[in-house]
């Protein structure tokens, strides 16, 4: 359960509906996403953070000046120097295969040091091969250079933590795992879940055999023994029964099946609310442990809990797109993350709601278009000219909230009245009647 929690946790956090928007530099984001694995491998990162505590992104240009990203999970960070909580300088570890032999590559991104003639406003990345046997430091490869100046004021590397209190070592700027303080939880799953498995094994029909109505074989020594063979989890001998009852008598015990399945549920249900989703996100039933996936309220400790894991998060993952555009175009641009809220509002109801706002006269199309497609401001505008000319083009001018319904209406009536004052007019005049002026105001 404890691989459950943290695969839960990420699918909630950083799955495929999360959206990144950095504007005119997303086509060429989203190249380098892919190249990296970006959709896979931030997914198993947020896993990995959530069960260890600690995850990082890392941001490099490889031999061919190409954007690499690496997801480093907390056994392999060193932080170097940190300030309230943030990690400022860090070094991070990969093993690699050199010639054969396996080394750990360590890259450490650290601020210039002055008394070398560095800017000590800026990052530098010091690379190191250590051999793992030895421990000794190794030669680097000819194509990585021992020290890079990234010119960058801010860090290339992006630190990832479940959002909650390393209560193990107050002082670490490193995190805690989210079922860290939900061991004893966890091992209760595991034991109600094993007394329910040993229930099967203890309750399995059982015959007893008279001894009397057993075979017999001659042993080596002479004596006569019972054939019976010891690994026989259905029979069993019995002495002889001194009143000469030596009938065959089978023994069925019941199974305990709704006893265990109700301290299963228990036991999920406070694993659940121990590692922050709320008591009731597990369900044990005939097909085994399900999780909810019903639409989350958002009073309830779920929703509560995701949006405060947000906050860690969300600069994390806009820091490292603005860290892969500087080491790409050497600008770091500006970008947003839209987390999917399909778990707490149903993307129907958004739609719903923003039809009826729009229709009311209560919001724009354009903050609808924003809320809907979760998009920028300059994206919705794009999408509302587009809208525009599709209505050109096919000779209609629809308002695709109904809002502006009631104007033809009006305007139709206008003009019938006034063919209606017409026609009164000239059956006057063909009569001979004249309007008195005394009755014109």
């Amino acid at each position: 359960m404890a691989k459950t929690v943290c695969e839960d946790w990420a699918n909630l956090l950083l799955n495929e509906r999360v959206t990144i928007n950095a504007g005119d530099y997303n086509e060429r984001l989203a190249e380098i996403l892919k190249d990296n694995n970006f959709q896979k491998q931030g997914n198993q990162l947020i896993e990995k953070a959530f069960a260890l505590g600690t995850g990082a992104f890392v941001e490099y240009l490889d031999a061919d000046k190409q954007v690499i990203i690496d997801y480093i999970r907390a056994d392999m960070i060193y932080p170097l120097s940190w300030d309230n909580g943030d990690i400022t300088e860090c070094a991070f570890g990969t093993q690699r295969t050199i010639s054969g032999e396996k080394a750990i590559y360590l890259q450490i991104h650290r601020f210039g040091k002055k008394e070398n003639g560095e800017n000590s406003d800026q990052y530098y990345i010091e690379n190191v091969y250590v051999d793992v046997e030895s421990g000794k430091e190794i030669k680097i490869p000819e194509d990585i250079e021992a020290l890079v100046a990234t010119k960058s004021v801010e860090p290339l590397f992006q630190i990832v933590t479940p959002n909650i209190c390393n209560n193990i070592d107050l002082d670490s700027p490193l995190g805690i795992s989210v079922y860290g303080n939900g061991i004893d939880e966890v091992k209760g799953c595991d034991l109600t879940y094993d007394s329910y498995m040993n229930e099967f094994v203890l309750g399995r029909k059982r015959i007893m055999v008279p001894i009397s109505q057993a075979k017999r074989i001659m042993q080596d020594d002479g004596v006569s023994a019972p054939i019976f063979d010891p690994n026989d989890t259905v029979y069993y001998l019995l002495p002889e029964d001194k009143n000469g009852n030596n009938r065959l008598t089978e023994v069925d015990m019941t199974i305990r099946a709704q006893e265990h399945e109700l301290g299963i549920q228990k036991a999920l249900d406070l694993l659940s609310l121990k590692v922050g989703m709320g008591a009731g996100r597990y369900k044990y039933d005939s097909g085994g442990v399900k999780t909810a996936t019903e639409v989350i309220s958002d009073k309830s400790d779920l929703y509560q809990n995701r949006q405060k894991h947000c906050i860690v998060i969300d600069p994390a993952v806009v820091n490292m797109v603005r860290a892969v555009s500087f080491l790409d175009t050497g600008e770091a641009i500006k970008a947003t993350v839209d987390f999917d809220d399909s778990i707490i509002e149903d993307s129907n109801a958004v739609i719903d709601k923003n039809i009826k706002l729009v229709g009311a006269g209560l919001r724009s199309k354009l903050k609808a278009i924003m809320e809907i497609n979760k998009c920028s401001e300059k994206e919705a505008l794009k999408e509302l000219e587009r809208i525009r000319e599709d209505n050109q083009i096919t000779g209609q001018d629809i308002d695709w909230t109904g809002g502006d319904d009631d104007e033809p209406d009006e305007e139709d009536d206008s003009t019938k009245e006034k063919e209606d004052k017409e026609d009164q007019d000239s059956d006057d005049s063909k009569s001979g009647k004249t309007s008195d002026p005394g009755d014109k105001k």
